[in-house]
């Protein structure tokens, strides 16, 4: 009888005793082993991060605060005239030179009046003898001496003789050339005993009181600024100067969507010039804000600018943010809830729904981050 070798005796007997096992069933005791080991898995996880992370919190105050809208933009005149002459002639005066100031109807230039004053004397005596002719017949017309023709035919030659006066005075007066109001002379484009052409320009006028200070508005800000609110306004020389917005147009400016403003801002030493470059800030109405260093402001998961602040469960929570105002010392933020306790230290080592644990922040760390922004709303 062959003998059978040690390795298939062995290896039957496993087959044997892996039959067996299956047929008891008891391996489905391993997957359950495993599921209690999954689910246990998280807990120890949770208990391997350790104590939760803390972060420094602050409830800064509330402030009221204009809304900022800067522009860039130039300063105007208020008003600006270019002077021309209404005939043709010499200048004979010329009492005005650049820089001079003048009044509404001063003379800034008369032409040599080549006999048109003498023409207006004529004209004023034949206008006095015909009123006195007209006065007579009336009389004798009252009682009755001579026809109401007669009394007609004198009126007509009154009327006659005022419309010449008229036009020889207008004829004189436009040898005249006068400011329209008052203002600087900032050109002077004649000569005294030159020789001018109708219509030829005399000179220009500015009114730089008060002056204007024109940017154009987005439309995104239009909403946020009205006539009547004010305005400051920062030259590029450094000075600075306080207005009004005094228009706002209503017809954006087609390739770049904006409106035109207008700031007037009081000038009665004409130190400001007309066409400087100036920058423009628009006072909105006041609205309740946070003011906040730039360091706290941060990026949500979403890539969304704002804060981090903690509820009442600890719980990390973002808030979106409207910019008011930015300001050297920091920044004027909108949209913040009251009584929020805003991370002011850690906000970027943690994501909206961790569990914190917020501790007040000291009175030193409060006066530095908050303190100082604040101080600069007033």
């Amino acid at each position: 009888m062959p003998k059978i070798k040690l390795h298939k005796v062995a290896a039957i007997a496993v087959l044997v005793a892996t039959a067996a096992w299956v047929a008891t069933g008891e391996f489905s005791s391993v997957g359950s082993a495993a599921g209690e080991t999954g689910a246990r898995a998280p807990e120890a996880a949770q208990a391997e991060q350790g104590p939760l992370r803390t972060v420094a919190v602050v409830n800064p105050p509330r402030v009221l605060h204009s809304r900022a809208i800067r522009l860039s933009g130039s300063t105007d005149a208020d008003k600006r005239a270019v002077l021309a002459t209404r005939a043709a002639g010499i200048v004979e005066e010329l009492p005005v030179e650049q820089g001079s100031r003048v009044g509404r109807g001063d003379l800034i230039a008369r032409l040599r009046d080549e006999g048109k004053q003498a023409a207006v004397e004529t004209a004023r005596q034949v206008l006095a003898q015909r009123e006195a002719e007209a006065a007579a017949a009336r009389r004798l017309a009252e009682r009755g001496s001579i026809a109401r023709l007669q009394l007609d035919g004198a009126l007509s030659a009154l009327a006659a003789a005022r419309a010449q006066h008229d036009a020889a005075v207008a004829d004189l007066e436009r040898d005249t050339v006068r400011a329209p109001f008052d203002g600087i002379v900032d050109k002077v484009d004649a000569e005294l005993g030159g020789s001018l052409a109708a219509g030829a320009p005399v000179a220009t006028i500015l009114s730089l009181d008060p002056i204007l200070a024109r940017g154009e508005v987005s439309e995104r800000d239009l909403a946020h600024v009205k006539p009547g609110d004010e305005a400051r306004v920062r030259l590029v020389n450094g000075e600075e100067a306080e207005g009004t917005i005094r228009y706002i147009s209503r017809d954006a400016t087609p390739a770049t969507r904006t409106f035109r403003v207008e700031v007037a801002v009081p000038n009665a030493d004409r130190r400001i010039p007309s066409g400087m470059t100036a920058e423009i800030t628009l006072l909105a109405e006041p609205v309740e804000a946070t003011a906040l260093p730039r360091s706290v402001v941060t990026l949500s998961n979403e890539g969304d600018l704002g804060i981090r602040a903690v509820d009442a469960d600890n719980k990390v929570v973002f808030f979106p943010v409207d910019l008011v105002d930015d300001l050297p010392a920091g920044l004027v933020l909108g949209g913040i809830p009251a009584d929020v306790r805003i991370i002011v230290a850690g906000q970027e080592l943690i994501s909206e729904g961790d569990i914190v644990n917020p501790v007040e922040a000291d009175a030193a760390t409060v006066d530095r981050l908050v303190g100082e922004a604040a101080a600069g709303t007033q």
